[in-house]
């Protein structure tokens, strides 16, 4: 089943942000790989592609996983908790219903 992920960011942890992206990336990576990611990415601070000093929000990661159990497990150990981005998270299940391709 899908499960969305939204961690919502700390104020100012753009520099943590940055310094844990590889990691957190690469994580990311490692589910497209396996076919199980939908979308990831980053809600910007401002309307802009590319907020700059006023960095980001918190980030959304839709991908699938056999259980909510496991889905928050996997959370849990995002690189951008540890580094001290994410003030909370917040796992819910997902129903895709468009687009059907």
């Amino acid at each position: 089943m899908w499960y969305t992920i939204i961690g919502t960011d700390h104020p100012n942890s753009l520099e943590a942000r940055k310094a844990a992206r590889p990691a957190h990336v690469a994580r990311l990576q490692q589910l497209q790989d396996e076919g199980r990611l939908l979308v990831a990415g980053p809600f910007p601070a401002i309307d802009a592609e590319d907020p700059g000093p006023a960095g980001f929000t918190g980030s959304l990661i839709v991908a699938e996983f056999a259980s909510l159990s496991d889905a928050e497990s996997w959370a849990a150990t995002d690189p951008y908790i540890d580094a001290g981005v994410y003030r909370e998270t917040t796992v819910k299940p997902f129903r895709k219903v468009l687009p059907t391709a």
